[in-house]
């Protein structure tokens, strides 16, 4: 383990992390059983048979009422997610283990300091197998429902991949995917994602935050949302050096975000191109090794900053 000298395994929320990535781990139940020991206030609200676990601030109520009514109905709250799903073969050290315990640190640090504009969802179903369409991701499915409940000028930050290296990446696949897109909506969808990349770069700077970088990512639940209308910011990390070389590949390959869409960039020659760590997401590389706890506290002070920025 980078850095063992960290204790960060021992400190809360991260002390159900091993547990969290065991080879036959009920991942729903341990997350359930860590939320509920931190005392937050959360609720499970399934969605087209899959799980999905929202933590709001003390005080809200966390289930709908009779006459459809749902915390934040009507306003735009900052809604911060990751997924705690992982793929089958795969330990989801990284993908997407760390990030689901970074926002409960941060949703103990809103409780504890009482702010109230936010949400934390942990998503079910990011991970779809071959032949499975968008539609079936489970993010696909919790927007439709988010526009139902009024929810849909909700700020949606998707954090994903959040436990190697120190270079914050903002994603900018949605718009990529938008440029040869004909949702109905394709003007408000691209003005409100950016709105949510200026605030994170807003939110960066005022963090004082230097390492940031604009780049396509592989999909994740931002596509899903993006599906079904709603706009969703992706943050993810990469330690500096593979996040340099990335730079440089897309400085020569304009081209490279319609191979990550198409899925062209699975093919070996162009594979190799993307950053070792992506390399290593959904198969059993995945592993605690690669992980570098020392910059944990940078996303958990980001993910925070995005909600509490004065």
């Amino acid at each position: 383990m980078k850095n063992s000298n960290i204790n960060w395994i021992k400190q809360a929320p991260y002390d159900f992390y091993f547990d969290f990535i065991a080879k036959d781990a009920d991942r729903y139940a341990i997350l359930l059983k860590c939320i509920e020991t931190q005392k937050l206030n959360s609720t499970v609200i399934p969605v087209e048979g899959n799980r999905h676990i929202f933590i709001f601030p003390l005080g809200q109520k966390t289930l709908r009422k009779a006459n459809g009514s749902f915390p934040f109905s009507g306003s735009d709250p900052f809604l911060l997610c990751a997924h705690y799903d992982r793929a089958q073969g795969s330990p989801g050290a990284n993908d997407n283990s760390i990030a689901v315990f970074q926002l409960i640190n941060a949703a103990m640090i809103f409780t504890q300091k009482r702010i109230s504009n936010w949400m934390i969802v942990f998503t079910d179903k990011e991970e779809i197998t071959a032949g499975e369409s968008l539609e079936e991701q489970g993010s696909y499915s919790l927007a439709e429902k988010l526009r139902l409940w009024g929810l849909e000028r909700a700020r949606i930050y998707n954090f994903d991949v959040c436990g190697a290296g120190n270079v914050f990446i903002f994603s900018t696949i949605t718009e990529d995917i938008l440029k040869h897109s004909d949702l109905p909506s394709i003007n408000k969808v691209r003005n409100s994602v950016i709105q949510l990349r200026d605030h994170a770069l807003a939110t960066a700077d005022k963090l004082r935050m230097e390492k940031i970088m604009l780049a396509p990512t592989p999909f994740s639940d931002d596509v899903g949302f993006l599906r079904a209308g709603l706009a969703a910011q992706t943050i993810t990390l990469l330690p500096e050096e593979e996040a340099e070389k990335y730079s440089s590949i897309l400085r020569t390959r304009p081209d490279f975000a319609d191979l990550i869409i198409s899925g062209k960039v699975k093919e070996n020659h162009e594979y190799r191109h993307l950053p070792e760590t992506w390399r290593s997401l959904n198969n059993a590389s995945d592993v605690p090794s690669h992980l570098t706890p020392q910059f944990f506290e940078l996303v958990v002070k980001f993910a925070t900053g995005l909600v509490d920025i004065r």
